[in-house]
Formats: structure tokens, C-alpha cells, sequence
């Protein structure tokens, strides 16, 4: 494999790690790109369609019924009320096994039905709704934009945009009330008090990409690599051993601090022994680099 490509988190979230500054220090600084997911996916993927339809893609690779019609991811999320509204603290990872995710679906199904909505539940964590051909599509940011920040700045705006704050704000009251946060409650565990409607669109005729091989927790990913055809394997390793004529990505933007570490010694293993001549780190936050199997003489250098 003669270019390994990695994908790493916003840089100011990844751990202080020696070899990810070395790299920094004597590769090559890229043109920045727009911050976010998305961007990082674009530069790996392309997809027929402008916006990216997160929704209709891992519902295709879970469960293999996307079908033509729209759809929306719906995760379940926990937000916490402050003095300028509430903010979310966590969505998709609230440790919902599948008897919760049915008991606290069970009061939203009839909510979403009114509207013609129908909502799936995929996986405990991992939840869509079904929309009726030739339902607008809401314009939600996806959930990485939004942790941390003021829900209110993230919903629908405009007169398009009313019934969906509406649902929105049902279902959080539903949740609230529900039997089942009051047991997490008391138990110390986050309630499930929200959904977050994101990645609306039907699921795209084709998806096409550059990589052959490809390492990846992130489902979104996955889904994006099923479609295009891209082979997964298990590991680091395996994708460090594959023909040179392969291109592997590894992705590490959604993994624990110590495997990037182990993932980034077994790079710098490989460019050593000349099992790969380039790496090249694209983050989250925008920010590009290139390092090649030559840069390592270049001692001089400084971190800029």
C-alpha cells in the first residue's frame, strides 16, 4: 500500500501524543479544509446527492430495508437544561439496552404515527424514522455540531421548519415523563430525555471511492464503504500487510486515546520499513497533513 490514510479527531481533542507531533513537526502542512465529519467523508466518498443522507445509508447497511423513501436518523440523546436553554451532552452512547430503547420508543411511535412518521428501532442506540415519499426533509445538523452547544441554535428555522420543533419539543416532554429516566435517574445514569433528528434523504444510487480497504467503529462510515464497495478489515495490521496497489483508510476519529497511540506507532512501523511511502492525516477540525517516508531526515525542523 503505498499511501495509508488516516483520519483523526478535532487535533486539540486527540492525546498528547510524541509521535502524532513528530509527524506534525516534519511532514507537510496541506490547504485546510472545512471543519466537521462531513468534510473528512466528502474528501474519501462521493455520493450523488449535495447534502450526505446519514439516515437512509446505515439504515441500508443495518437492516437492509432503506428503500426509496426518506428517512431520518432519530438517536437517542440527553440534553441538560441551563440558563440560556439546554445543551446536549451526549447522543447515540447512553448505554440503552434493546428492553429501554422499546419502553421509551413505545410512546413516541403513536406521536410520530399522527404525522405519517413511522419510527424504527434499528439498533438500542441507533434509531430512524421511516418518512412518506415526497416528505421536505428538516435541515438538522448532525450531532457532532451540536454536542456542547444551545439546542435552540441547531433546529429548523423558518415556517418549514415549525412542525418539526413541534414533534421535537412533544418528544421531549414524553421522555420526561417517562417511568423508565426516572429509574436511570435514580440509578446515577443519564436519562434519555430528547431525540436528535439528523442525516435526512433517500438512500443514493451509487457511492464511489478511491479506497479499497478500510478500518473504521464509525457506522456512518461503514455504511458509506458497503455502498461503495470498499472492503473492511479487522484491524490496523491486517490493513498495514495488504498489497501495495491497495488504499487503506483508518479511521481513529471515534476511538480511545490509546489506540490511536498503538494505530500511529504501527504507521510509523510501516513507513520505516518501507511497507508504505506516504501517510497522510486529515482531522476533523479542518486541518491536513503529509508525511513521507523521506521526511524522517528531516531533523532540523521545528513544530510549527
Amino acid at each position: 500500500m503505498a499511501t495509508l490514510h488516516v483520519l483523526l479527531p478535532v487535533l486539540s481533542r486527540c492525546p498528547d501524543d510524541p509521535l502524532l507531533r513528530e509527524w506534525l513537526r516534519r511532514g507537510d502542512r496541506l490547504p485546510a479544509a472545512m471543519p466537521g465529519r462531513e468534510s473528512v467523508l466528502r474528501a474519501a466518498f462521493e455520493w450523488p446527492d449535495q447534502a450526505l443522507p446519514a439516515a437512509a445509508l446505515t439504515r441500508e447497511a443495518l437492516a437492509g430495508d432503506a428503500g426509496d423513501t426518506p428517512w431520518l436518523c432519530a438517536d437517542p440523546a440527553h440534553v441538560q437544561p441551563d440558563l440560556a436553554g439546554a445543551r446536549m451532552l451526549a447522543c447515540g452512547s447512553l448505554d440503552l439496552d434493546a428492553g429501554e430503547a422499546a419502553e421509551l420508543a413505545a410512546p413516541l411511535r403513536p406521536l410520530f404515527g399522527d404525522q405519517g412518521l413511522l419510527l424504527e428501532l434499528t439498533e438500542p442506540a441507533r434509531w430512524h424514522l421511516r418518512l412518506q415519499r415526497g416528505t421536505p426533509v428538516p435541515d438538522f445538523d448532525p450531532p457532532a455540531a451540536v454536542l456542547g452547544a444551545d439546542l435552540l441554535a441547531h433546529l429548523p428555522a423558518g415556517p418549514d421548519g415549525r412542525r418539526w420543533r413541534a414533534l421535537f419539543n412533544e418528544a421531549q416532554v414524553i421522555l420526561h415523563q417517562h417511568p423508565r429516566n426516572a429509574q436511570r435517574r435514580a440509578a446515577g445514569r443519564a436519562t434519555v430525555n430528547c431525540i436528535w433528528l439528523w442525516g435526512g434523504g433517500t438512500l443514493p444510487d451509487w457511492v464511489r471511492s478511491t479506497r479499497t480497504h478500510v478500518v473504521s467503529e464509525d457506522p456512518l462510515l461503514r455504511a458509506l464503504a458497503r455502498r461503495a464497495g470498499v472492503l473492511r478489515v479487522p484491524d490496523v495490521s491486517a490493513l498495514l500487510e495488504l498489497p501495495r496497489d491497495a488504499h487503506g483508510l483508518l479511521d481513529l476519529a471515534t476511538v480511545e486515546a490509546t489506540r490511536i497511540a498503538t494505530a500511529l506507532a504501527a504507521g510509523e512501523d510501516a513507513l520505516r520499513r518501507g511497507r508504505i511511502d506516504t501517510i497522510d492525516l486529515a482531522s476533523d477540525d479542518g486541518s491536513r497533513a503529509r508525511v513521507r517516508h523521506w521526511h524522517r531526515w528531516r531533523f532540523w525542523r521545528r513544530a510549527s
